[in-house]
Parts: C-alpha cells; structure tokens; sequence
C-alpha cells in the first residue's frame, strides 16, 4: 500500500525534532507489518562537523536511530498497536547490527522496517538501511513503550 507520508505527519507521530529527526518521508506502509522511508542525507547535518571533517561519514548509530524511528512511525501509524496513554516509544535492544556501506551527504537512506512480532507493549523488527539498492547497516530492534508521567 502507498502512502505519501510527508514531513508534517511524520512530526506529528514521532516527538523527535532538528536535529534529531532522522526520518523525512514515508514512502510505503502496511498497517502494522512494515514501512519504508527515507533519509535525505545532507552535508548541513551537524554530526558531518566532528564525524569526520575530511571525510564525511553518517555515524552508525545515527543510521539505528533513523531504523528506530521508523519503526516508531510503523507502530504509531498502526492503531492497534498504540497504547491509550500518553507514551515515548523507546529502544530497548539492538542485536545482530551489521555496518556493510559509508553513508556520506548526498546519499539517499531508505530504512526498511518489518515488523517480526509485538507483545504487551513491546515489539521486535527487523531493519534494514540501503543506499541504491546496496546494503549500509541491518539490525534487529526491539523497542517498548514507556508511559509518561503525567504533568502538574
């Protein structure tokens, strides 16, 4: 199923904002079974000034969070996934991540997230990020939902 996910939705469904937002555009969805977006990756982003100023490359952990995120898009666009609280959707594991490719400004990151299975408010997918059809970093998430506190 396509969906033209755009910037607007994607800061509606996820608390992330500049300069942490990894995620621009959702280019495909399949309620509560997997997701593609995209990262437009651009010299202006601010890790690119220490990560490394002669040679450019998008940390490791950047391109998790940005599968992270997307997987967070996947469960908040999925209505029986979301918990009927106020929540965060945090990471709560990383395994089996692998870095394959150099993401450098330019690159175009699609993140593809399925989902593997979800219990009792916690969920596990697997991820994959790709520039051109070639493999950057794989990864198995598992991320849960935390509530929040609620204000005074």
């Amino acid at each position: 199923m396509k969906n033209n996910g755009d910037i607007l939705e994607i800061m509606n469904l996820l608390p992330h904002r500049y300069p942490f937002l990894l995620v621009d555009k959702i280019s495909e969805f399949e309620d509560g079974k997997s997701i593609i977006a995209i990262k437009n990756v651009s010299l202006n982003e601010p890790f690119f000034n220490g990560h490394f100023p002669d040679y450019p490359v998008m940390p490791g952990v950047l391109i998790l969070e940005a599968l992270a995120q997307a997987s967070g898009l996947l469960v908040f666009k999925t209505p029986s996934l979301c918990p009927p609280n106020e929540s965060l959707y945090l990471f709560v594991g990383i395994d089996k991540a692998r870095f394959k490719k150099p993401v450098i400004p330019g690159d175009q990151l699609r993140l593809k997230v399925e989902m593997k299975k979800s219990k009792q408010g916690f969920a596990v997918f697997d991820a994959l990020a790709t520039v051109e059809d070639e493999v950057a970093a794989s990864a198995e998430l598992m991320c849960g939902f935390k509530e929040l506190p609620k204000k005074l």
